[in-house]
């Protein structure tokens, strides 16, 4: 038998609102590594803003009103590694993806991969016309194994170029993304920088410490590559897409990223909430910010009429580049 009541859920809050609420700002303002990237790409006020919800809290503001509140600070920030988590749920900024054209479909990409296609550890690959493969990674959650890339390259083994989509993956381990990449290299590179918070000044950073990737010990490839980006590459997977740019035979092609290039921390509320943000940002080769994505070497958007007859136009236009780079190697 079901009661009514005129409570709301977990509505006790240990401390005053505005106590709880300055809290949370006071630690992304000394912990946070993106503040002043902010400020320079999209001019954000991190002062202002912090007046701007506090005011919408008083004495009498529930634990819901505040939780409210909070997220709507954070979401401030346009990170989408940046979230609260309370009895009430976890807040996420998914802006970053959910403002831009999607440009991937699994319906549209089940025209390529038919059902006779191989899955390994999550990837799932076949080989498309004219010896070009095609691999779609579409999580780093799981680490892969050598054994599994190495069967990987040689099913693959006779084709002359591998088309590699990892649209809508969504991140997961960075060392997931790393072991990918390392198959597509013969010897160590410079990625990246990697610098953490040294104070609580918003400018507060090590100097940048270079970032390495090293050949797998297993099969490698280097034949052209053509990595297909959509809005939906985040954190793990932006960093992917970060390491492979290095590459002499890797061409991006599709949209542009979604970013998260800061390494994830976590902290806990005087209430017991637990706020999770970008504490130490990953810098590209040449030492640029890649939190807000990465622009691909070939954009390709997919066209509405080709998606309204089935056809996945970032595809199409890979395997027309996989031809010409293919023919181009013959011809050398």
């Amino acid at each position: 038998m079901i009661l009514p009541c005129s409570c709301e859920p977990y509505d006790m809050v240990y401390e005053p609102p505005q106590e709880i609420y300055d809290a949370l700002w006071n630690i992304i303002d000394r912990r946070y590594c993106f503040l002043e990237y902010a400020k320079l790409e999209f001019g954000l006020d991190w002062n202002s803003v912090y007046h701007k919800h506090r005011s919408k809290l008083d004495e009498n503001s529930t634990d819901y009103d505040l939780f409210k509140v909070c997220g709507e600070l954070l979401a401030e920030l346009r990170d989408g590694h940046v979230n609260l988590t309370s009895p009430y749920g976890t807040t996420f900024y998914r802006d970053w993806a959910l403002n831009y054209p999607i440009n991937f479909s699994d319906s549209l990409q089940r025209n390529y991969l038919g059902n006779r296609y191989m899955l390994n550890n999550g990837i799932k690959y076949s080989i498309l016309q004219e010896d070009i493969a095609y691999a779609h990674v579409g999580t780093f959650n799981n680490d892969f194994g050598e054994g599994n890339l190495s069967a990987l390259l040689y099913t693959i083994g006779d084709c002359r170029a591998l088309i590699l989509d990892i649209r809508n993956n969504g991140g997961g381990m960075l060392t997931a993304a790393e072991t990918l990449a390392s198959i597509f290299t013969d010897k160590k590179i410079k990625t990246g920088y990697i610098q953490h918070k040294t104070g609580t000044g918003h400018n507060s950073f090590s100097s940048p410490e270079p970032m390495y990737l090293s050949p797998s010990d297993g099969s490698i490839w280097l034949r052209p590559v053509i990595v297909l980006t959509n809005r939906g590459v985040y954190s793990a997977a932006n960093h992917f897409v970060m390491m492979m740019r290095e590459l002499p035979h890797v061409i991006i092609m599709g949209d542009k990223t979604g970013g998260g290039s800061g390494l994830p921390l976590s902290n806990t509320l005087p209430n017991g909430w637990n706020v999770r943000f970008s504490a130490c940002p990953i810098l590209d080769a040449d030492g640029n910010h890649t939190e807000f994505g990465i622009e691909p070497d070939v954009n390709v958007q997919i066209t509405s009429e080709d998606w309204n007859r089935g056809v996945d136009t970032i595809i199409e236009e890979a395997l027309k580049l996989a031809r010409e780079l293919t023919k181009e190697k013959e011809e050398e």
